[in-house]
Parts: structure tokens; sequence; C-alpha cells
């Protein structure tokens, strides 16, 4: 059913919660509710069932999260003993890792009163059993994890549970987990309250919403899938694979980007070629994708979000293992791999990657669903953000299709703006680039995978006390290090001034001061800063024609 609801509190402090998460919320700086959580938090203090569809990026996580943290406390005043009040359900470990992390950011001050479990984490169940034993108030996990301690007896649900929520509803039964979810639900006691949050309403959430609530109120928020264009702008540029090489190295070398960035690519293999061809020219970058495990995923992007490096290169691989894919080709690359993928990791969808300024899309994604979850990486919150989607001849209808979809039957908007990236211009960038691309070889990529693996090896949890009593020594856990399966060429990772374009001479920052801070590793947190600081368009530099009629001004 959906609701018309009256005049909803405006403030975090009109919402009567405890005195202690309002203290959490104004040390993680959250000035005002957003809107999904303006509307969704009285409905579930009030105890009802709630379906929650929000765009991504809307603070969905925080909707549910402090209701459930306000419930328990209150449970906490006439409770007789410990027990299992609340349980979280997210269909990746990343996601289950970022949940976890928002409950215990709201717990700051009552984290004795409330207690969180992830049992994601990949470990020997009994490993996590003693966790579970002292029944901490509320578990995240994903359904096959949950599944597998509650039949091993370490999870009693039956007895307590009284809030179940499942984050990101349209992900779980197509991440395969249709069967572990009804048969937890038979486990599950008969009366509960229970919040299922999406991004979309799709048949899955319909299903899942038919099993899981109870005469819910459906939250709808009538706003569009992504951000608006006063706060996200999309571009395109034509270009072939070669091209798209080249105009990355350009763009990263002559800081044409600003802020922290995640390229996107459709394969594992193309996450390592574009690393390994970014490392020739001293450009650092860490991979994401799903045959690396779940506790390097996680480490990768909680460095990421503490600015220890600017650039993620990620795989989006998962439109690919679908049947019926009609790219052929990317079909092929993605589902003929033997290589062991983790059904519950998850890139484009549901992880918080704090403060990004840019997606790039080096291979366009193959439907609109995966464009606008990628486009959803940035612009959250109140941000400003970019995409740029590089777009071959094969790849053209894909973009129209996108477009036609976000348009949604209005023709006289546009949508991407044409990026106005003179090629001809970095012509010598591309004698560079063709070099060091043809340098990136099959055999290449495969040594740099299985080095990667091998460097991991040493990244273990019983290295974590000896790296606290030797902070320095903790550059060893850096996810962004050069593989070196490919020969680096020194010189490469300078930009001799002779092949800079006219018209961006003197504004890129090319001086030796600037390249000593450029090729600096620390320089994350401030380049962050500053362009937060600018409320600019982070790609509105690469404009090449901007460049001039701002030094013209200026003259």
């Amino acid at each position: 059913m959906a609701e018309d609801s009256e005049e909803k509190p405006k403030n975090f402090h009109e919402m009567e919660l405890d005195n202690r998460i309002l203290k959490a919320i104004a040390k993680l700086g959250w000035q005002a509710p957003t809107l999904i959580q303006e509307r969704a938090i009285p409905l579930l203090l009030e105890g009802k069932d709630v379906l929650v569809r929000a765009r991504t990026g809307s603070g969905k996580t925080a909707a549910f999260a402090i209701p459930v943290i306000q419930k328990i406390l209150t449970l906490k005043q006439t409770a007789k003993r410990q027990e299992i009040k609340a349980l979280i359900l997210a269909p990746s470990k990343e996601l289950c890792n970022q949940i976890c992390g928002v409950v215990q950011d709201l717990t700051i001050k009552c984290s004795q009163e409330v207690r969180c479990v992830n049992v994601a984490p990949p470990v020997e169940l009994g490993v996590q059993k003693p966790l579970l034993v002292e029944r901490p108030d509320i578990v995240v996990g994903t359904p096959t994890r949950v599944l597998k301690h509650v039949k091993a007896g370490y999870l009693d649900l039956k007895k307590s549970m009284e809030l179940l929520v499942i984050d990101e509803a349209d992900l779980v039964f197509s991440f395969g987990y249709e069967s572990e979810v009804k048969e937890l639900m038979d486990r599950l006691p008969s009366i509960y309250q229970a919040i299922l949050a999406s991004a979309t309403l799709s048949e899955d959430v319909k299903s899942l919403k038919s099993l899981v609530l109870h005469n819910p109120v459906t939250l709808k928020l009538e706003e569009p899938d992504i951000a608006p264009a006063s706060q996200l702008t999309h571009y395109h540029l034509l270009a072939e694979e070669m091209d798209k090489a080249t105009i990355l190295y350009a763009l990263l070398k002559l800081h044409l980007i600003r802020g922290k960035s995640i390229i996107f690519v459709n394969t594992v293999d193309k996450c390592y070629k574009i690393k390994l061809y970014l490392e020739q020219f001293a450009i650092p970058t860490c991979v994401l994708n799903s045959e690396l495990p779940a506790k390097i995923r996680c480490h990768s992007v909680n460095q990421f979000n503490q600015g220890i490096y600017d650039i993620i290169v990620a795989s989006d691989e998962k439109a690919l293992e679908e049947p019926g894919n009609p790219n052929e080709k990317g079909k092929v690359e993605g589902q003929k791999s033997k290589r062991k993928k983790d059904k519950e990791s998850g890139v484009s969808r549901g992880i918080d990657f704090q403060h990004v300024a840019n997606v790039i899309n080096f291979d366009f994604p193959l439907d609109a669903q995966s464009y606008i979850h990628r486009a959803g990486r940035t612009a959250r919150g109140n941000n400003q953000g970019s995409v740029l989607s590089f777009v071959s001849i094969r790849e053209k209808p894909l973009l129209d299709e996108v477009e036609n979809y976000l348009k949604n039957g209005q023709e006289d908007i546009s949508i991407f703006k044409a990026y106005k990236f003179k090629l001809d211009e970095v012509e010598a960038f591309k004698y560079r680039a063709k070099d060091a691309w043809r340098a990136v070889t099959r055999i290449a990529v495969r040594e740099a995978r299985l080095k990667e693996i091998k460097q991991e090896i040493f990244n273990c949890q019983k290295l974590k006390n000896y790296f606290e009593d030797n902070p320095t020594d903790l550059q060893v856990l850096r996810h962004d290090k050069a593989l070196h399966t490919v020969k680096i060429q020194q010189h490469l990772s300078d930009v001799p001034e002779y092949i800079v374009p006219p018209t961006l001479k003197g504004m890129t920052g090319l001086s030796k001061k600037n390249k000593r801070k450029r090729d600096s590793y620390q320089t994350s947190q401030a380049s962050s800063k500053r362009f937060q600081a600018k409320k600019s368009n982070p790609l509105l530099s690469m404009d090449f024609e901007g460049f001039s009629k701002k030094k013209r001004k200026k003259n």
C-alpha cells in the first residue's frame, strides 16, 4: 500500500531518538536527514513493516539502521537477559561490512549497550561461534552465511529476533539467494517487524515482499533513478579502445581529473590490463573484482575511502554472467573463465565509496540499470559528481538505449553532453600510449593476477599486531602498489613540456614542485578536500576550449 504521509519532522532531534544516537549523528556531521530518512524513520519507530524504494546514495542504510538501534535501546530498558534482536541481510560481503560500519558509527556512544556482529567474512564457522554465543544485539550477514550458522546451531533467531532488514532487496534473488531466504524464513519467529530496502521495485522485490512483509507501507520517493543534472553531469566521448587508453592516460597525467575516481571495465582481465598500463606512467591504482578474497576487497574499499589512493579500477562483470546476454564477446570473456569468482561480491551496487568525484566507464555498461548503478557511486549525498563514458562504435547502441531510458519519454532534454577532447592535440601521448598498451600482454596480465594473490598472502590477520607496533611497515598492505609484470621505462613517468598541448601549458600543475606532489601517494585526501571546497564539476576542466577562454580572461 502506498501512503501520502503528513508533514514529517525535518530534523533528527524531532524524531524522539535517544540522546546517544543524536550525539553519534552529530559526530558524523549529518546536519539534517535525507528525504528517505525523514519519511522512513518515524514509520519504522511506529513498528510498521516498510518497503523502502530510493535511489542509490540517498541514505537508505541510515534510514533503517537508526530505528533499529533506537528500538533495541528501548527494549533494553525492560529486557531481563541479552538476546539477538535484529537480523540484517545483504547480498554481498562488501555491503555487509559497510552496514556493520554504519551501525558501529551510530552506536559509538552506546557501544556497550548495542553490539553488532558481521558474520559475512568467509572464515570457519567455529571462529565466529564465540561472537554469537554472546548473543549480540544485531547480526549482519549474507543469507547463505546466516543460514549456515543457524543450521550449525550457533545462531538461534526463533526465540528473540524482533527486527528483520533486507538491504538491496532487488539483488537478493538475482544473486542466487532465493532458496536460502525461503529456508531462513521458516527458522524465524512468526511475528517480527520487517524492512526491505531497494533501489528498484523489480519482480524479485515483489516476490520478496510477499514472502517477508505483512501489510507494509511502501515508500516510493518521487525522484529520478540518478542524481539530478544540477548535481551529476554525464559526458560521452566516441573512441575506440586505443584512443580510450590514450585519452585516459592524458586526462590522468595532465591532472584534468580532480578528486577520487572509479574506472569501470567489464572483465577482470581488463582490470589488470588498465592497472599495468597506468603503472608504466607512474599512476598508482587499485583493482577491485569478484575474484579477489572478500577481506582484500573490503580492505581496498576502506583504504580508498580513507584517501590512501585516488583511483580504483573495478570490474562490473555481474551483467556478463546473465544468460542470454546479447554481448557475445563479453559473455565469452566473462563466462568462460574457470577462475573461482565470489558470488557474494558487488562493486557497482551497494558499496558506499566516499567522496567519489568521477566515474569513468572505460567499457560502456551493457544495460541501463548497470549504468545507473555505476553512476550511483558518485554524486552521493550533497556532493557533486561526473560520469565520463568512453563509447566505441560497437557500444553506440548501448549509449542510445541508456539515454532513451533516462529521458523517460522527454525528448526535449539531453542527458549526455559530448565531451570536447581534441585527440590531435595529444598526438605525442598516443605514441607512448600505444607502446605501453601493447606491452600489457595476456601473459603479463596472468602473471599480475598470480603475483597479487601471492602478495596478499602476507597481508593476513596474524600480522595485525605486528603492524600496530610497526606502523611504518603498513605500506606492505597497500593495494595500489606496482605489480611490475611489465617492464617499466622510467622516462614514461614524466610529461615533458613539449608534448603538453599549448592550451594547457601553465594550467595543469606540471611544475617540478607539483610533480613531486603528484607522484606522492599521500596527496589523495588533500585533493579530495580541494575538490569539495571548490564545489565545481570535476570533469569540466577536460574541455580544452574552456581552458582557452579562462586563459584569455586572465590575460
